[in-house]
């Protein structure tokens, strides 16, 4: 994943670290035995700057950490200047929740292991096995809770349930630096402003001693987004690309209830490093997920802006529709031009008017029929769309889906122009974005795949 703090200041801190450990200043112990494949092997040592909300920004509060739970960094003189953070779980209670299952586990992995070496079937150990090892390894999961970036706790289980739902996360998810260090920082009310990861160690084929790394994609991945309050794909001095999960509005609305936003959210994570008062350069629907971009400078915003308005940015979504569109005989690619105005007596639709209407031009492209899965737990037939909107219009995707005038079958879980269960969403996705750079105008694309 990109790392999604700057890494700078607490870069500079980590190397003063490590010289300390090499000096044996500081020393690095090990409290609990690591893992066979992790024996003779280095650590990743993380730290983060912070600033204190609402206060001094040129007052930084230093952490630091290592990764995983066998290991802790002692520095009796204070010798670093930071604080040391701990394991969000201790390895004795990790210990504890492992020991009811620990002796049979082993107990069946050694009958397995006689039986291949005697030709005896042992799938019905190996299932044993692993109904126990599961069961085990939810026991731990259960164990870890992570301050998130509105002071709320929230649980291992519930986080990943989001971006994997109905699996266990990857062994050690919450060991990382990165998610010890944030929980750290929202529990004692401090805003993360620099935060880097560096090997420690013995150097291998995949990592080196003293090298930066960024969080990893299958632990943090599941975990940063949330604890921070936004995915951040993409930042530099200038920019922020985020993606945008469904349900969350891109900039607030009126009343308190409406104020929570991408916007929000990034000028909370960010602060003094923004400079327009409303960064957004371009807005997304609330109900549909992906590619948002925001600007840290006046410049940057202005010239993004500028950018969309002269058609150099170039979007694509993808959308599932509650229908088969060839069998309408609807043609494998196309281009349509539609007429929408606001609806002044039912707000926020739109409505066909070739009169008065703005032109809503969409390239269209179908990928494919396939089955999706309904809340209530039966499955309809849909179509995979790729839109490329060449125009920019309010609800465009959704009308030239749903509206008579375009394909006349909806988006699937579009609250305004179709049909959508408790607990459904749209499924309409933000997936690339092609612009030129604010400052250097080299062209950038991101993606970001689609979650359904």
């Amino acid at each position: 994943m990109f790392a999604p703090l700057p890494q700078e200041r607490a870069e500079e801190f980590l190397r003063n670290l490590i010289r300390f450990l090499d000096e044996e200043k500081i020393v690095l112990n090990r409290i609990s035995t690591p893992s066979v494949e992790r024996e003779n092997s280095g650590v990743m040592v993380g730290a983060v700057c912070c600033h204190r909300l609402n206060g001094d920004e040129t007052a930084e509060v230093f952490a630091y950490t290592v990764s995983g739970s066998a290991y802790v960094i002692e520095d009796a003189a204070n010798v670093a200047g930071g604080i040391f953070v701990g394991p969000i779980v201790s390895p004795f209670l990790i210990a504890g929740a492992l020991e009811p299952n620990d002796r049979e586990i082993h107990q069946l992995t050694d009958s397995i292991n006689d039986g291949k070496k005697s030709g005896i079937d042992v799938t019905e150990l190996v299932k044993k096995r692993e109904k126990l090892t599961t069961a085990s390894l939810k026991a731990v999961h259960d164990l870890y809770y992570f301050t998130c970036w509105d002071g709320k706790k929230r649980s291992l289980g519930s986080i990943c349930h989001k971006k994997i739902p109905g699996k266990l996360p990857p062994t050690g998810t919450g060991d990382c630096c990165a998610p010890k260090l944030l929980d750290w920082c929202y529990r004692n009310g401090l805003r993360p402003v620099s935060m880097c990861e560096m090997y420690y160690g013995n150097s291998s084929a995949e990592r080196k001693s003293g090298t930066v790394y960024s969080p990893c994609d299958s632990r943090c991945g599941l975990l940063l987004p949330e604890m921070m309050g936004l995915e951040i794909l993409y930042r530099d001095d200038s920019i922020c690309v985020v993606n945008k999960q469904s349900g969350l509005l891109s900039v607030p609305g009126r009343g308190q209830e409406k104020f929570d936003s991408v916007e929000t959210r990034f000028l909370q994570m960010f602060g003094s490093m923004v400079e327009p008062v409303k960064p957004s350069v371009h807005r997304l629907d609330m109900e549909t997920s992906g590619i948002m971009i925001l600007a840290f400078t006046r410049e940057a915003h202005r010239k993004m802006n500028m950018a969309f308005e002269q058609g150099l940015c170039h979007k694509e979504y993808i959308a599932v529709l509650d229908g088969i569109l060839p069998a309408m005989g609807i043609e494998k690619t196309g281009t349509m031009e539609l007429y929408f105005r606001l609806d002044v007596d039912n707000r926020p639709h739109q409505i066909w008017d070739e009169v008065y209407g703005k032109k809503a031009v969409t390239e269209w492209e179908i990928l494919g029929v396939e089955k999706y899965a309904m809340p209530d737990g039966g499955c309809r037939n849909g179509t995979r769309v790729r839109f490329i909107p060449h125009t920019g219009r309010t609800h465009q995707l959704r009308l030239a889906s749903a509206d008579s005038h375009g394909f006349g079958v909806p988006i699937v879980g579009d609250t305004l122009y179709g049909h959508c269960q408790e607990g459904q969403r749209l499924l309409l996705h933000a997936k690339k974005i092609t612009f030129p750079h604010p400052m250097t105008g080299e062209k950038v694309t991101i993606e970001c795949k689609e979650p359904f």
